[in-house]
């Protein structure tokens, strides 16, 4: 099946003339815009924390990030199994309202005083079950919503969005950690959340579900059919391989970091939450690039490329030290640097994911990759805290650094490398 994001759509529909056009698109997007807000401040508030607020060392905020990524590794491949027969926008709805709950609950915890690391832990836990129901659905979603030629658009869109939320996400989590309480800081995420559930709640065209036969396969079956499909496609075996390299070493280097910068580089939560922040408008231009850089360059030279020096600028934060006056503008432009081609990689190799896949297939697609590339990511936080713990932050910085580029190394060396301007396979069997 060849790859081309300006095909007619299956279903023989004419594209329309704008996506914003569409009622229940806007609603998707606001409501994944302001769901990924209070995502990324939960994700700095949680970790913040644990650090400024319990002393947690690096074993414990590692143990802490791997708890809120471990329903990654656990739940993806059933829950992508799940969302292919479900209305994905009923499964958004009711995540969103079970996230307000569970961060409404530890606000309400942290009021009373007893919001601990134990019960951070929970919530983590919590936040990040509901999480890969949301995911997966927004993905089966989108698919669902527009037609294949409007995919890579649509995708911008969605990615822009989440790029809007890093840049006020992380901020606005490290601003409420250092100006304010705990329990507002964790609340903050729960009104987000409850915001997202209003706007997807108003989407109104009713969903087309992929038929089923009348005996459905039984889920390990539906599960081991999303594993062979991605298992045997040449394109969709090196996403799912360099997604994994990827996160592995992305998610140690962060634990790493979030250490890094309040004990090393003696950085305040607002500090942080601007650096990180800065990742954001990045990740914003990244999308608005995407389809311009693909279709010029093509998918393939844009893939490596991109993965290779947004991965690259990692390298560099060891070697940053003095005042915050010096550290923080450096520390913003990487983060920049790094948000624009890791979002550029990202918007590029989903809209090549959802269009090779079938519709009855987007979700189990999606889970496969997401179980072996996302559900490296508590191993790689623990790696991480460990690595902090006996080879300090700066050694440690640089090796996983130098790790994460193994991710453009497997597929500068893969059939995906050699995908042109109009996406067309080049390699038989691919």
């Amino acid at each position: 099946m060849p790859f081309s994001p300006s095909a007619v759509s299956d279903s023989g529909r004419p594209a329309p003339s704008s996506l914003w056009r569409d009622g229940d698109f806007r609603r998707l997007w606001v409501g994944q815009t302001v769901s990924q807000l209070g995502e990324q401040a939960s994700l700095v508030v949680l970790p913040l924390l644990a650090v400024l607020t319990l002393n947690a060392d690096a074993g414990r905020l590692g143990a802490l990030r791997a708890a809120g990524q471990a329903p990654i590794l656990l739940l993806s491949l059933f829950v992508g199994a799940w969302v292919d027969r479900w209305r994905t926008r009923t499964v958004m709805v009711l995540t969103d309202a079970g996230r307000a709950l569970v961060l409404g609950a530890a606000a309400v915890a942290g009021l009373l005083g007893r919001l601990g690391l134990p019960a951070l832990l929970v919530v983590a836990v919590a936040v990040g079950a509901l999480s890969v129901f949301f995911d997966m659905a927004y993905q089966a979603s989108l698919v669902r919503l527009v037609d294949r030629a409007e995919l890579v658009r649509g995708n911008s869109a969605i990615e822009g969005s989440r790029s809007a939320a890093q840049i006020g996400g992380p901020a606005l989590g490290g601003a409420l950690v250092s100006v304010l309480s705990a329990p507002i800081a964790v609340a903050s995420s729960a009104v987000f959340f409850a915001l997202s559930f209003l706007s997807i709640r108003r989407m109104r065209r009713r969903e087309s579900v992929p038929e089923c036969p009348e005996r459905p396969p039984r889920l390990w079956r539906r599960i081991q059919e999303g594993l062979r499909f991605v298992a045997v496609d040449a394109l969709l075996r090196t996403v799912c391989l360099a997604s994994a390299a990827f996160q592995l070493f992305f998610a140690a280097a962060m634990t790493v970091y979030l250490l890094f910068l309040p004990r090393d580089l003696h950085l305040s939560g607002t500090a942080i939450g601007l650096v990180l922040a800065a990742t954001g408008p990045g990740a914003l231009l990244g999308s608005l690039l995407a389809a311009r850089l693909s279709g010029r360059f093509g998918y393939g030279p844009v893939l490596v490329s991109a993965a290779a020096l947004g991965d690259g600028v990692f390298l560099v934060v060891p070697a940053l030290h003095g005042s915050p006056a010096v550290t923080v503008p450096a520390l913003v432009a990487l983060n920049f640097v790094f948000g624009t081609f890791s979002q550029l990689v990202n918007v590029t190799i989903m809209a090549v994911r959802q269009t090779v896949t079938p519709d009855g297939m987007q979700g189990r697609t999606a889970a496969t990759i997401n179980f072996v590339g996302m559900g490296m990511t508590p191993l790689g936080s623990l790696l991480g805290g460990f690595l902090a713990e006996v080879r300090g932050a700066h050694t440690s910085l640089l090796v996983t650094a130098a790790g994460m580029l193994l991710s453009p190394a497997l597929m500068a060396l893969s059939p995906l490398a050699r995908l042109g301007p109009q996406g067309a396979r080049v390699v038989d069997g691919a």
